[in-house]
């Protein structure tokens, strides 16, 4: 009996968790397009400097070296450059992607600043849509597999300490 409650509260649990999913990566994707947005004004903002100047970007990095300062803005650039990629890349794979689609896509959910930031907003809310109910689905089954499989497991010393058959 205590393990089928486990498992109807673990499935529940998993299923009450996973079913946001798909309204946190669209919160997540919103937060992504400012964040890349405010990205590309800066990126903007250097390139057009450069081809004031008659320079490449790559040009204007090598530029700003000779303090302590300049070089320290050089990595500061290139790491805005590099993050803007990153982001775009992430932003249009899930742009491009079903909600359905979006649940085999966690790893596009990378940047921890859009995370952080998208959580702390972030209000649960009922799963209505077709995603939603598949992942609550796959939460409910992950978390009536998981749960007394983790449960089992650290439960073990303890039996194999009294006799119990593991």
């Amino acid at each position: 009996m205590t393990l089928r409650v486990l498992t109807l509260a673990g499935g529940l649990a998993g299923a009450a968790g996973l079913s946001q999913y798909p309204a946190f990566t669209q919160q997540y994707t919103q937060h992504l397009a400012g964040r890349i947005e405010a990205l590309a004004v800066v990126t903007a903002d250097f390139d057009a400097s450069a081809a004031r100047a008659g320079l490449t970007r790559d040009q204007a990095l090598a530029q700003l070296a000779g303090t302590e300062f300049l070089t320290d803005r050089r990595a500061d650039m290139t790491r805005a450059f590099a993050r803007l990629d990153r982001l775009s890349a992430h932003y249009d794979a899930l742009q491009g992607a079903t909600p359905v689609q979006r649940l085999a896509m966690p790893h596009r959910l990378g940047d921890a600043a859009t995370l952080r930031g998208t959580w702390a907003i972030f209000e649960p809310g009922l799963p209505l849509t077709l995603a939603g109910v598949l992942s609550a689905l796959a939460g409910f089954l992950a978390g009536a597999v998981g749960l007394p499989v983790i449960l089992s497991g650290l439960t073990l010393p303890v039996r194999r300490l009294f006799g119990r058959p593991a």
